[in-house]
């Protein structure tokens, strides 16, 4: 029986190409999204600007392929639909919940889980945002990104600007 570590690959870091970086705006940055590299390419024009890997959607949840664009920014987003049900004072009572399935343990709240640098690209709740990269698809359904990645990426693009994803 292989470990659990032994599953889980490396992924190159983020990477930049600081001569494009610099001439990256709101105004003519675009995105790429390539499921099967497991990498996400902020991009002006055909030039990589950044290189990032991510982790995409797990067997059941899968990120949909297309042709979208960011409709909603946030910088501090949490989850209406995973997260945790906490006591009142604050305490995790059933964590890892999905709030579709998971009925609230009485006396409970529920908070949202962090999605940080959030970038969304469907009304059915998908985007980019600061996530755990274990170096294969396991979200369910957005695309997990390091935080600086994340970061850079929700600096250079604006609510319009386009992204695809490919399988």
């Amino acid at each position: 029986m292989r470990k659990a570590a032994d599953l889980i690959k490396a992924q190159a870091p983020l990477s930049t190409n600081a001569s494009v970086l610099q001439t990256v705006t709101p105004d003519n940055a675009h995105v790429r999204i390539s499921i099967s590299k497991q990498r996400a390419y902020l991009m002006t024009g055909d030039q990589v600007a950044a290189d990032s890997p991510i982790s995409s959607g797990k067997r059941g949840h899968t990120t949909p392929p297309g042709s979208f664009t960011i409709l909603q920014k946030d910088k501090d987003h949490r989850s209406n639909l995973y997260g945790d049900y906490k006591d009142s004072k604050g305490r995790t009572v059933r964590g890892g919940i999905s709030a579709l399935i998971d009925s609230a343990p009485s006396g409970t709240r529920f908070v949202g889980a962090p999605m940080k640098w959030f970038m969304r690209l469907t009304n059915g709740g998908v985007g980019m945002h600061v996530g755990i990269l274990p170096g294969y698809p396991a979200s369910h359904g957005c695309i997990r990104m390091p935080e600086p990645a994340a970061a850079l990426f929700y600096s250079k693009v604006k609510v319009g600007t386009p992204a695809v994803v490919e399988p």
